[in-house]
């Protein structure tokens, strides 16, 4: 197995890439319906009108990949990216920064200055990457986002900030009593939830939903997503502005 930095990415384009990309996806998530997986015919009609798809490789073999399309909403422009795949063992080790990186580059290759993608915000590691790690901000919330039950955060990262901001930590240590309830701070707010999705019930689901709802019409946004220990993670949120 290849280190991180030896895996080889580049856009994505071959017939038999995108085949195997649409395996990996379907295996990764664990997708068996039809209307759940990938089409490899989308990836091809995509990939050849203005789509991008990534791929890291380990010698041949596929390990990763991410893609997504230009986007247009409020009368603004930007590359929406719809999934990055990681393989089972790589999850992690920095691969997926590696396919963000390169989803970046060709977006600004493009003149598209922002990126936007969506996640399920019950995902601690998710949103800690999302978040703290590339400096995207939560700036929408969207329940039961595909039909299927479960919501959606929605980010926007800035593509033209070399570094991200720096990440606000919560101010306090919470335990499981907290999922999904709302602290609120000095012009701030901290949600706390459950630091492996294993541990995630119907009820704090349900939880994190309201308190996020009531958050975002409050007009705050997410900026950060902190493990605290073994059990617990924390959301921090702030104004638009701060």
């Amino acid at each position: 197995m290849s280190t991180t930095e030896q895996l080889r990415v580049a856009p994505l384009t071959g017939v038999d890439d995108l085949a195997t990309a649409s395996g990996l996806y379907r295996d990764v998530f664990g997708y068996t319906k039809p209307e759940a997986t990938l089409n490899p015919r989308l990836l091809m009609a995509m990939a050849a009108n203005g789509g991008s798809m990534v791929g890291a490789w380990d010698a041949e073999r596929l390990v990763a990949f991410g893609y997504g399309f230009t986007g247009h909403a409020g009368g603004e422009t930007y590359f929406y990216s719809q999934a990055v795949v990681v393989a089972d063992g790589l999850q992690g080790s920095g691969v997926g920064r590696r396919i963000k990186a390169e989803q970046r580059r060709l977006a600004l290759a493009n003149g598209l200055h922002h990126m936007r993608w969506a996640y399920n915000p019950i995902l601690s590691r998710n949103a800690h990457f999302n978040l703290s790690v590339l400096g995207a901000v939560g700036r929408w919330f969207v329940p039961d986002c595909y039909g299927d039950g479960e919501s959606r955060l929605v980010v926007d990262w800035d593509l033209d900030a070399t570094e991200p901001a720096p990440a606000p930590a919560p101010w306090a240590t919470y335990t499981a009593s907290d999922w999904g309830r709302v602290d609120r701070g000095d012009h701030a707010a901290a949600v706390a939830l459950p630091a492996e999705r294993s541990r995630v019930t119907a009820e704090v689901v349900a939880r994190i939903d309201d308190s996020f709802s009531a958050l975002f019409a409050d007009g705050l946004v997410a900026r950060s997503c902190v493990r605290q220990d073994a059990d617990t993670a924390a959301y921090v949120f702030t104004g638009v502005e701060a």
